[in-house]
């Protein structure tokens, strides 16, 4: 029988059969060392693309670029828009519920929110944009004039009334409103009245004829943290109106009276101080009515995150680290989650790549990234682009592996 015959015996696959050969040499300073190349590691720590591809689609494409040659961590991250949820609820082995709501626009519909429960105590994680975000809204269908928080309230009534949680956290981003949280705080008890003491409906349009804000019938509220992915104020040049109006469907003329009436809503409500606040502005306002009207806590939606699925030591541990959205711009300046992946990064002396739809000049010429790829560069329409982008993006990553692979190995 031969060894190789002997090796597919049963008795012998227990221990691998191990023919006597003469001892081996010792290697000695002149006996050249094998060239054993180890497996390079990578992070791929991806958001999502927004209205194209979810954060988890966008890694995958990335693992896929990369090819089998790689050791990946699969990591898709999220800071306080879409994804916040899922995100914390994997790492943390919470569940997933339901609530009914209102969509931005006043329509009924269901919205996910999730529960963590540890120790006996349980918390509330939930985003706004479940009920009150963009993606619920045809492009014709914006308009910040018309939309509200209000849903936004009913999921945290809901759970509040369904749970006793002792706290909720609410990821803030994402959404197509502009009422500086009107609406949510309206769904908690929060009146808002007119010259004549008549209830308005918590819309910008309707909240132009505001002239007094009752809080005394508001429901009491656990602690509240909101995770927050911007540090813009509530109003001015960099606030809510003037940054993301526009992106909402708000001509110049309505970021005008919208800014407007954002100043007198804090004033009203004797709420300057947190409408200065960095954050104050994100989500339309939603920052400042949390902060004012619930007492809230602002805290960085990235580091949320990045402590719940431990990204720092994850970070350490690879060779590479990829990370990216759908565009990397200014706004991602801000405290986005690829930056925050970038400045881990290069805290800890690992190069960094940037994988996105589009980068802008700004994020380029902050030179955090050692390298960047973007789909746009391809030069097929955006629609063709958003389209396909997880195909984009692994052709895109696929041309770079074998550099990326010979730089980290140098």
């Amino acid at each position: 029988m031969t060894i190789s015959q002997l090796s597919m015996c049963p008795i012998y696959r227990q221990k691998p059969y191990k023919p006597s050969m003469p001892s081996r040499p010792r290697c000695t300073k002149n006996t050249p060392k094998p060239n054993i190349s180890p497996m390079p590691s990578a992070l791929i720590a991806c958001d999502k693309f927004k209205g194209s591809i979810s954060a988890e689609q966008a890694c995958a494409a990335i693992q896929r670029g990369l090819g089998a040659d790689w050791d990946v961590d699969f990591c898709p991250i999220a800071d306080g828009g879409e994804g916040f949820v899922a995100a914390m609820i994997a790492a943390l082995r919470g569940s997933l519920h339901q609530a009914p709501c209102h969509d931005a626009l006043g329509r009924f519909i269901f919205a996910d929110y999730g529960l963590i429960t540890t120790a006996g105590k349980s918390t509330v994680v939930m985003e706004m944009s479940a009920a009150s975000g963009m993606w619920r809204l045809r492009d014709e269908e914006r308009n910040p004039a018309l939309a509200s928080t209000f849903g936004t309230g009913e999921i945290m009534r809901h759970a509040i009334e369904k749970h006793q949680p002792e706290k909720i956290i609410i990821g803030i981003g994402g959404s197509a409103t502009n009422d500086a949280g009107a609406g949510m705080a309206a769904a908690l008890g929060v009146e808002f009245l007119d010259h004549a003491g008549h209830l308005l409906s918590p819309t910008p349009e309707s909240l132009r004829q505001l002239a007094r804000i009752g809080t005394s019938a508001r429901m009491t509220l656990p602690e509240i943290l909101a995770a927050c992915d911007v540090d813009n104020p509530l109003c001015g040049k960099r606030g809510a109106s003037a940054i993301y109006g526009p992106q909402k469907g708000a001509s110049t003329e309505d970021v005008l009276w919208l800014d407007a009436l954002l100043q007198r809503i804090a004033q009203l409500s004797n709420g300057n101080d947190h409408a200065l606040t960095p954050g104050a502005g994100a989500a339309g306002g939603l920052g400042f009515g949390l902060l004012h009207f619930c007492d809230a806590q602002l805290i960085p939606g990235f580091e949320m995150v990045a402590d719940a699925i431990d990204v720092r030591s994850r970070v350490k541990s690879a060779d590479l680290v990829i990370t990216g959205e759908g565009s990397l711009d200014a706004q991602s300046l801000s405290g986005k989650g690829p930056i925050g992946i970038a400045k881990l990064a290069q805290r800890a002396g690992k190069p960094c790549i940037a994988v996105a739809g589009h980068i802008s000049a700004e994020v380029i010429d902050a030179a955090i990234f050692f390298d960047h790829c973007a789909i746009s560069s391809l030069g097929h329409p955006l629609a063709v682009s958003m389209s396909r982008a997880a195909e984009f993006l692994e052709q895109l990553v696929r041309a770079k592996s074998d550099v990326w692979r010979k730089m980290i190995a140098l």
